[in-house]
């Protein structure tokens, strides 16, 4: 299944689970089901596997229907994601921030950790994409082109 050696997948899952939030267990397993983020070319395409998508339900310009979550998608990973998004809320940074900004917003909690689901699994992505270990006070350099 993995093309890479014993000792790479050791270094990357040691990556994954130094993000504030997700265990050994979810560690594992988003290496097992993602071939060690390879199956996947961008954090969208990863969201979007695990379920933890929104779908809009329109018809036309009468029918509006309240947004949901995908549940088109792998339901082990989609509920151990939910599950680690609460330690992530109390222990990660970014995520407890993204948390108290939906919901003072006044929305629902659920929504809120559904947003920290989709966060935790996209600095994942990024951390094994990169191979850059996590940094909770890490910026992007993004260079300006004006």
């Amino acid at each position: 299944m993995f093309t890479r050696n014993n000792q790479q997948d050791q270094e990357l899952l040691t990556w994954v689970e130094s993000i504030p939030g997700i265990g050994r267990k979810t560690g594992i397993l988003l290496l097992v089901l993602t071939d060690g983020f390879q199956r996947f070319n961008s954090a969208s395409e990863l969201c979007s596997y695990a379920g933890i998508t929104t779908v809009i339900r329109q018809s036309g310009s009468s029918v509006r229907g309240q947004a949901r979550i995908s549940k088109i998608g792998n339901q082990k990973l989609r509920n151990l994601l939910f599950l680690c998004s609460f330690n992530a809320c109390k222990y990660n940074k970014a995520c407890k921030a993204l948390y108290d900004r939906i919901v003072a917003k006044e929305k629902s909690k659920k929504l809120a950790l559904l947003a920290v689901c989709n966060k935790l699994l996209k600095q994942a992505f990024a951390i094994a994409k990169s191979r850059i270990p996590y940094d909770e006070n890490y910026r992007s350099t993004l260079v300006k082109i004006s």
